[in-house]
Order: structure tokens, then sequence, then C-alpha cells
């Protein structure tokens, strides 16, 4: 790999259940070509914005997609944090440069049919944590430091500029 790495714009969600938990998509897989293996991180919904899609836009599109939850791009609250991000995929230098909304109180069952060809090759399980669970987790999150920022969003409605997350 040498050369620049690809510039992605990303949107993210941050979906909370009225107990307070995040659901996290579980990676597994680190190129098409190689079948998954054990999950490597835990992470928010959300995936690439599309050109002439807004980052509200692509979150809620990346909602529907990934776990089936249809919402109004009005209903995201934030962007609360931003994240850049760069690493490899499929031989491919990715900087994600990542902007997160929340949505709190989700009663929501995943459903994954919406989801591209290379997610669904991921095959990737989903889980509802709590910030004690992450804390105690020897996982690997996206942000890293989710545990840790997590429950400033969870005490209130964020009313303030999004936060540089890592």
């Amino acid at each position: 790999m040498g050369g620049r790495a690809v510039v992605r714009p990303t949107a993210r969600v941050v979906v909370l259940d009225p107990a307070g938990r995040v659901l996290l998509l579980g990676a597994r897989l680190t190129d098409p070509a190689v079948p998954p293996g054990d999950v490597l991180f835990w992470y928010t919904p959300g995936g690439g914005v599309e050109d002439g899609e807004s980052v509200r836009q692509a979150a809620a599109r990346e909602l529907a997609e990934e776990i089936g939850l249809v919402v109004e791009p009005a209903a995201l609250e934030g962007p609360v944090w931003f994240r850049r991000h760069v690493g490899a995929f499929a031989g491919v230098d990715v900087d994600s440069r990542e902007t997160f909304f929340v949505l709190r109180d989700v009663v929501h069952e995943v459903d994954p049919a919406g989801r591209t060809e290379l997610e669904l090759l991921g095959e990737e399980p989903h889980r509802w944590w709590s910030v004690g669970e992450i804390v105690a987790s020897g996982e690997e999150f996206a942000p890293r430091e989710l545990a840790a920022v997590l429950p400033e969003v969870l005490a209130r409605p964020w009313r303030r500029p999004p936060r540089v997350v890592d």
C-alpha cells in the first residue's frame, strides 16, 4: 500500500434504547476475498456519504440499510462527535471522516435485509451494550474511547458543538 489514502466522508448513528444501551455491529471482514473471522471491533451503524447527499441524510439511509430502521433525517440529534480514522480495507488505505448523530429511545428488532452484498458477506452480529458492559469488555470499539464519551451523550440531549473523539 502506498500513495494517498482514499478520503471517505462517513455518517454514523449512536442508536440508544430506552435503557441507555447502544446498538453496535461487530466488524468481521478485512477483505471481501477473505472469509470473515471473529469480531475485530464493535461499531455504530453507518457508512459512506453518497454524492448529492447530506451527512444527516446518509446517516438516516444507512440506518434503513444496515438495521432496517426507517427514520427522518431531522429525527437525528447532533452531530455529537467527529472522528478521523485511517485504516486499510481490501488493501486500500481509507481515510474515514466520521460524523456521529444520536437517535434516542429506540425499540427495534434489527433487520439486515437492506444490507449491501459486502455487508451481508461479513455476517455481522449485533448487540445492545450498556456503558458498564463496554467498560468491562475486553473487546475493541470504534470509537476507541466509546466508554468514556458515551455517558455525556446519555446524560442529556446534545446542545453544543460536536466533540472530536478517537
